[in-house]
Formats: structure tokens, sequence, C-alpha cells
């Protein structure tokens, strides 16, 4: 069963990384197989996305088939699906040290967690995609993983290809280039809080080297509420007479369910690894399916039951005491995806997990911080230094599992509004150094120009009388999609900026008001 369990593991990750490197843009603008379909079956982000937006989002009527799956055989997606599982096995396999048999009742950590995410919720409050596995992984990948992996080996061949020896550098570019097509992405990705948010899933996996599947059994919310389901599944763990309680199924347990102990045992804890069972010398131990069966129970304390839910309440005013554009506070630099629903339904949906920003074709796409309050952290915005939003794109729209951002057609976004284009007049070449400039105008993607040029007469300080052509911001035919602030040649700070002013899905924030 272990090597059954190992082969399912494997296939499982292989899926998942072959989805996710197939979330991105092929040259069309069509998605083939996004990795979102993980994060349909997830049944966590369901309930957490219904609760806190009112809105069942089509896609993840997938996860009642795991629910359904949960409830007749147990954690079985715990053991033998989920792939943040199977990293957390594979580096927990890099402990030297003998398993410890100290009996950890920490396990209840994670049911605390997950009954904080849904009060918070119910709240409107939508911060479970933080600490969801899936979406906790798929995130961590884009914004860290995924980048870093690009870096160091393109690196590497670029290094190699400057040693300049023939039969190495054409055996590395033959590598390279099969590389270019399978793996790597068309650029270098860049994200900010990338760092930060690497260091994170590291950690998680570091764990692993305190005890084995540590996040598993103590953190993860997903796993609790499968745990919750799976308390009458009729999948159990039977011990037969012939069990001398040596201890070595404790030892060997990926879920901390006190395994010695038949009685003791908690099933909500087992994750059907079936170790136990491969691993027993007297063939003590089997699983299988019955209907009559005590069940322990979980015993999470009413107290610290009632503490949790309350802190999940009394959280959510606090990541709201701030000025934010959810308070009707706009912020100028806050610019959300084409598609993406008003401020307030928008963080009610989002979960965090990235895709967005995983099919950016520009990269423009970066996480927040503290640009749209905590409660927004790690939420798409547009960055346009960075990237603009392409004109001709609207796979953001495709791979979000929550409908945060809505898809939108080619003619819709034609006409949606992200934001406003401004034009610094004092750091404007034709405006300030009577120097000539088209760059804006000629970039502008919209089929009507929403910069237009005005012929003036200028006077440069030699005394010459030039003819300049000035750019004319028309509001309302720009949509901000920042392509003019990208490539504005005028550096460190651009000379024309995009603002969130004037961005569709807000009829407040307006530069002027009707």
């Amino acid at each position: 069963m272990r090597k059954l369990r190992i082969i399912s593991q494997a296939f499982f990750l292989f899926v998942f990384v072959f989805l996710f490197l197939q979330t991105e843009s092929k040259g069309a603008d069509k998605l083939g197989y996004p990795v979102r379909v993980f994060l349909d079956f997830d049944p966590l982000l369901f309930l957490a996305s219904l609760l806190s937006s009112r809105h069942i989002a089509t896609g993840f009527l997938l996860s009642l088939v795991l629910v359904v799956i949960t409830v007749f055989m147990g954690r079985i997606f715990c053991g033998w699906i989920c792939p943040l599982g199977t990293l957390n096995n594979i580096a927990g396999s890099f402990r030297r040290s003998p398993p410890t048999l100290l009996r950890r009742n920490w396990y209840r950590a994670k049911y605390y967690i997950l009954l904080f995410l849904l009060a918070s919720s119910l709240f409107t409050a939508q911060i479970a995609g933080l600490l969801d596995p899936l979406s906790l992984l798929v995130r961590s990948l884009t914004l860290a993983v995924y980048p870093l992996f690009n870096y160091i080996t393109r690196t590497f061949f670029d290094t190699i290809y400057t040693l300049h020896i023939p039969i190495l550098v054409d055996g590395s570019e033959f590598i390279y280039g099969f590389l270019q097509r399978t793996l790597l992405s068309f650029q270098q990705p860049l994200f900010f809080q990338g760092m930060f948010v690497g260091l994170l899933f590291f950690i998680i996996l570091g764990l692993n080297l305190v005890e084995k599947r540590f996040w598993c059994k103590y953190l993860c919310p997903l796993g609790a509420l499968l745990g919750i389901l799976s308390r009458y599944a009729l999948v159990h763990r039977s011990v037969s007479e012939g069990c001398t309680s040596c201890g070595l199924c404790e030892g060997i347990c990926s879920g901390n369910t006190a395994s010695d102990n038949e009685k003791a045992w908690r099933n909500t804890e087992c994750m059907l690894c079936m170790d136990c069972d491969d691993l027993c010398p007297h063939n003590a131990v089997t699983f299988g399916f019955t209907i009559k069966k005590k069940h322990r129970a979980m015993d999470l304390g009413k107290r610290n039951t009632v503490r949790a839910l309350l802190a999940g309440m009394f959280a959510v005013p606090l990541l709201r005491i701030v000025p934010s554009p959810r308070s009707g506070h706009a912020a100028r630099n806050l610019i959300r995806p084409p598609g993406s629903h008003a401020e307030k339904e928008f963080l009610a949906r989002c979960i965090r997990c990235g895709e967005c920003m995983k099919v950016c074709i520009t990269n423009g796409l970066q996480p927040t911080l503290f640009e749209a309050g905590l409660e927004g952290l790690w939420t798409p915005m547009l960055v346009p230094q960075r990237g603009y939003c392409e004109y001709r794109c609207t796979l953001c729209g495709q791979v979000c599992p929550t409908g945060a951002i809505r898809q939108l057609t080619l003619e819709e976004k034609a006409h949606t509004k992200i934001g406003l284009a401004v034009i610094d007049k004092g750091r404007c070449l034709p405006y300030s150094f009577a120097t000539p400039c088209i760059v804006c105008e000629e970039m502008c993607p919209t089929a009507d120009k929403a910069i237009r040029l005005t012929s003036v007469t200028v006077t440069d300080r030699s005394g010459n009388t030039i003819l300049l052509q000035q750019p004319v911001i028309d509001a309302s035919k720009c949509i901000g999609c920042g392509i003019c602030e990208a490539h504005c040649p005028v550096r460190s700070k651009p000379a024309i900026y995009v603002l969130s002013t004037g961005e569709s899905r807000s009829p407040q924030n307006q530069a002027v008001l009707d």
C-alpha cells in the first residue's frame, strides 16, 4: 500500500506541476489547462468564498466531489493526493534523526485556525486563501519558487555560454533550448514580496525537519475541515489481538493519531497513508470498510472553540480601521485588473492564489502589501512601470477561480477602464525641456487614440524657435492600461503615469463626477 500511495502522490504532484506550467500565455488569448482545477476541488475555498461573498462560484461545485469522497473514505486527499502534502513528505525524508514518540496535542491548533477563518469569512473578510494549502502552494510557486528556478537556470546556462568551450556550449545550448520550450517562462518573472513569500514557503517545508508533516498535523485548515468531514468515514483502521504495543506504528504515523492504542486512535487525524499496515511486524494492523465503529470525541474544548470564533469575528474590524479603498478612501496607485469587481466585492472573493499574476503577459500584475490595507494582502494590482496591461489579453479573468476578476470578451476589455493616465508637465520632455517626444501617443493602443498631440511653437534656451507636439490626455478614451507609463523615456519617475481614478468598477473614484 505504501508503494501505491507513493505512486499516487507522484502522479498528482506531476499533474499539478504540469498544470502550473501550462497556466501561462501560449501566444493566443486562451488558456488550455490552468492549475485552477485543483483549487476548484478545494472545499475550504468554496465554503470561505460562499460565506464572505454570498456567491457560489460555479467551478467550486467540483469541491463537493471531494466532500463526498472524504465522508465515505476519510482524509485520503491529504495522504494520497495533496501536492503540498507530497512536498512535505519529500522534505520530511531528509530528517535523519529517529522519529520522536512525544504525543503533542497541537493537532487542535488547525481546528482553531479553521474556525478563525470561517468566522472572519462569515463577516465578509476573505482571508482563508492566505493559509489554504492549495492557494498557498500556487501563490508560493508563482511569486517565489518558479522565478527562483528561472533565475538560477538562466544564470547557470549563461555562465556556461561565457566559457566559450565549443563542445560544452553546444551541449548546454541544446539543453537550454529544450528547457525554454518545456519548463522555463518566456521571460524572467519578478514579483514584489517574492522573497518574503518564498521564505514562508521554505519555512513550512523546513518544519518537516522538526517533525514529519508538521504543517499537515498542526496548521493546515483544509486538513481540519476534511478531518471533521471524515469523522464518521467508513474506512477504518483495525488492530487485532496480535498487537504487542511495540510503538513502531506510532513512530511512523504521519497524522499524529496515537496509533499504538486502538481506543485512543483519532480517526479524524488519519491520512490513510497505511504505513502502519506495511510496517507492523505482526500484521496486526489492517484497514477496511465497517459501519459500526466507536468514534473518539474531538475534544477541542468549548472555551477554546469560542475564543477561536470570537477572534475571527473581531479580526474583521481590526483589519478595517485603516483608510483603505474598501472604506471609501481610493488608493491612487491601486490599479486592479480589468474585470475586477468593486473593491468590497473584490476583496470578499479574491483568495490570493496568484494565478492572475502567473498568466500576466507583461509581469505587470504584482501582489499588494499595504496598498489595499492588511485585508487586501497579496491581492493583485497593476504596476505599469513593471509591466502594462496588454490591450488584447483577457487571461487574468479566465484563470480566476472565484470570479473576483470577471472573464471579459476582447470587446468588453477594450471599453473597460482600470485607471486614467495623467501627465506631469514638469517632467514631460515636450513641455519642460523643449525636446521632441511622442512615445506615449505612439504606444497608445486604443482604437481612437486616448493621447492626442497638439502643435505648439516654443523657444529653447538658445533662443531658437521650435515646433513641438505636446501630448494631451482624452479622459473619455483612456482605459488606464499603463503602456504609456511603461515606455515613457523619462527615467526614475515617468512623466506620464496611471492613477486608479476613472476606473469602471467604481462610480465614486472618478476625476469628474456627473
